[in-house]
């Protein structure tokens, strides 16, 4: 049996969805169908907002529905330290630590020379000038330790080498509570080669 045409056209908008297959789209599409009037109401304009409210931060790159984002306005951060990552969901998992009280550079993407994206394509030329004309002692990359992560932090690293400033890297290693016997080996290296002194 086919499904009525507004049934199938919301199966297939939702197929389009990161990891929603078949099956879930089609428990998705009736689930949104046995909503009550409000909360339709609700979740459709909630989907118009996000593309109509939600820009990028002038500043560093993050969501916002303003010209500024809260992060950059907050006078109680330290705007001598930025923290460079690859997207702005990276942003929001660092501020779940709890941990890091400075500034962020979103750089909208890794160079990646397979996939044609040059350093030209993402965001390091603005973090350049900001380290170049603002009062900036560290920067900190926060970036995946893949092949294009790699290249991209270093690539940022010659390029601020002349630059007053520090230019430091997240440590990657074994996770708390993790069992040696199923790290992989890309985990242990980056754990060996990051290894500290006990005090």
């Amino acid at each position: 049996m086919n499904y009525p045409e507004s049934l199938n056209n919301l199966i297939n908008s939702l197929k389009k969805l990161p990891s929603i297959g078949e099956k879930s789209a089609e428990r998705l599409a009736f689930a949104i169908m046995n909503m009550d009037d409000e909360d339709i109401s609700i979740f459709s304009k909630s989907i118009v907002d996000i593309k109509s409210k939600i820009k990028k931060c002038t500043i560093c790159g993050n969501i916002t529905e303003n010209e500024i984002c809260e992060i950059c306005l907050d006078k109680n951060r330290d705007a001598s330290i930025i923290c460079v990552v690859e997207d702005v969901k990276n942003i929001i998992t660092l501020e779940k630590t709890k941990t890091y009280n400075g500034r962020y550079h979103v750089l909208e993407g890794l160079i990646s020379p397979v996939d044609g994206r040059g350093p030209d394509e993402i965001k390091i030329q603005s973090l350049i000038e900001k380290v170049k004309n603002e009062d900036i002692k560290e920067v900190i990359i926060a970036i995946s330790p893949t092949l294009e992560g790699e290249t991209t932090a270093l690539y940022i690293s010659k390029l601020l080498k002349d630059e007053e400033v520090i230019v430091s890297r997240i440590a990657y290693g074994i996770p708390i509570g993790a069992d040696m016997e199923y790290l992989d080996p890309v985990t242990l290296s980056m754990a060996m080669n990051n290894r500290n002194e006990i005090s």
